[in-house]
């Protein structure tokens, strides 16, 4: 397991125009190192769709790794390391300033992750929620390692997010998770996909002010075409090529007749070195 450092006070100056409100309620002061090197600040961000966001749906953020050729994987459902030290602990930064991380059941049954936060100073009470999309409840929860770390306290219990009659919370299967069930707005045409407006309806009804979607490539395409949905994304682009074959970022595309258009643009954003990786931060661009 690789260590998690804290970050210098130039990448924290440089990451906080993208996170969550209030997040020097979640700061670690003391751990933070020292750094002469002045980052350059973008313009804080402008709240894309304040009444949603408000009270509709948790502050949300993307995040993912990509290499230069735009995979995440070398293959479906293989495990792939692009993030290097610094950028994992970046990683774990942003966690530690959210309520909750996401992720699909097609990337948590081959990855089994952590889903928790390591960062110095990082204590139970500040650990994100994990949080799993598993609509046909297809996630083996117990014996992994979410559920491990939960149970000796160095994680919160998970929340599993299935198609269900009724929405709500259940009991816990002997502790190891929560399953939230979420019937309405289902797609007919796709009876076993959930509506993204209602996954964050549901988060924000249970107390999440703040969501860390970290995958995988279906969930975040996804996602990249609903910009109103969004509040940031955060890019990591490690110096490789993975080549043919990979799995990519790459959202439906936008075609008017016989013209096609960008889908998804960034705007308000600002670059910066992590180690070998480049760091790329914005916000979504909506449509005119």
């Amino acid at each position: 397991m690789s260590k998690i450092s804290a970050l210098a006070e130039a990448d924290v100056s440089f990451l906080k125009p993208y996170l969550p409100p209030a997040i020097g309620l979640r700061e670690p002061q003391h751990n933070r190192k020292d750094d002469s090197q002045t980052a350059e600040q973008p313009p804080p961000p402008t709240h894309q769709d304040e009444s949603q966001s408000a009270q509709d749906r948790p502050f949300v953020t993307l995040i993912y790794a990509s290499s230069l050729d735009g995979m995440i994987s070398l293959s479906p459902g293989l495990r792939t390391t692009l993030s290097g030290p610094e950028t994992k602990s970046m990683t774990h930064y942003l966690r530690l300033h959210h309520d909750a991380i996401l992720i699909g059941v097609g990337t948590a049954i081959p990855d089994d992750p952590s889903l928790n936060c390591r960062y110095p100073g990082a204590s139970l009470e500040t650990q994100p929620r994990p949080v799993i999309v598993d609509p046909r409840k297809r996630f083996h929860v117990k014996g992994s390692k979410v559920a491990q770390l939960a149970a000796e306290g160095k994680g919160k219990v998970p929340w599993l997010l299935h198609v269900g009659n009724g929405n709500g919370i259940t009991g816990t299967d002997e502790a190891a998770c929560e399953r939230i069930y979420i019937d309405a707005g289902r797609d007919k045409t796709a009876p076993s996909v959930i509506a993204w407006p209602l996954i964050l309806k549901a988060l924000k009804q249970y107390g999440i002010d703040s969501v860390m979607i970290e995958g995988g490539a279906t969930i975040i395409s996804t996602l990249l075409c609903m910009p109103e949905l969004v509040d940031s994304v955060i890019v990591t682009i490690a110096p490789t090529w993975l080549g043919q074959g990979g799995v990519s970022i790459a959202p439906a595309a936008t075609v008017v007749g016989e013209e096609r258009f960008n889908l998804a643009t960034l705007e308000q954003t600002a670059w910066r070195q992590f180690g070998a990786d480049a760091v790329l931060c914005g916000r979504m661009q909506l449509a005119a």
